[in-house]
């Protein structure tokens, strides 16, 4: 039987790479995207991955959207919690909209997702959940109260939800990348980005095939004693 795995944000940075990597390995994937419909049609198109649009902020569309997905290809016994946004700014500047639809986005959207796929992995008695967090959920950074708060309340969540659900042959864990060579870190002027690398012991920015790896390993069938793991990639830079 070939498993149906969803990743939310799966068509751009490290969650096409995640999505790219699963359909090669034989994966049935489908990849999330909310408003980017050019790329994510040619992401389509270019690797013959289904795509899907729905916000994982809204609990409503998230559970159509896997009741949808359920009925067109099969139910979804992998979800990637990848989608993530950012509004950087320092927290005696920050705005409240910038904090809420952070922790919406990047933290609620971790809920609504898993609450939605939960009942019936618990009914098939299998299930591979894999949150895609961040090294400044676990260092912090200057100016990302917001998404430290979330990438770090992910871990938590990451670790009860594994406790609840191990006994019903469901692993839930966490990835913490470090600065990945996507478009958000391409577009970061030049001597930051130096200054980043500068930090970085192994001297180069991480590849996304290598979170995709990760996460492979993590969704295997027979990767059932890891489960509550926070797995960090990231160069050496932050070390826990």
């Amino acid at each position: 039987m070939t498993r149906v795995a969803v990743i939310t944000g799966g068509t751009r940075g490290i969650g096409a790479e995640v999505s790219k990597g699963l359909h090669k390995a034989g994966y049935k994937v489908v990849a999330n995207y909310h408003r980017n419909v050019e790329g994510a049609e040619r992401f389509r198109d270019e690797t013959g991955i289904p795509v899907e649009s729905w916000n994982v902020a809204d609990y409503d569309a998230c559970d159509e959207s896997v009741l949808r997905i359920a009925d067109k290809y099969g139910p979804v016994d992998i979800l990637i919690n990848n989608a993530g946004i950012t509004r950087d700014v320092v927290l005696h500047r920050m705005p409240k909209e910038a904090w809420h639809d952070v922790i919406e986005t990047n933290l609620t959207s971790c809920y609504n997702m898993c609450r939605t796929v939960i009942p019936g992995m618990r009914e098939r008695g299998f299930g591979r959940i894999v949150n895609i967090g961040s090294i400044n959920g676990q260092a912090g950074q200057v100016g990302q109260c917001n998404y430290a708060a979330a990438k770090a309340g992910m871990l938590g969540f990451t670790k009860a939800l594994a406790l609840e659900s191990a006994p019903k042959g469901i692993t839930v864990n966490a990835i913490c990348p470090g600065y990945v060579d996507t478009e958000m870190v391409q577009a970061v002027p030049e001597k930051v980005r130096e200054v980043i690398r500068s930090r970085i012991p192994v001297g180069r920015f991480g590849d996304p095939r290598e979170i995709a790896h990760a996460v492979l390993f993590l969704i295997a069938d027979d990767a059932m004693f890891c489960t509550g793991a926070t797995l960090a990639i990231n160069g050496g830079q932050y070390m826990s």
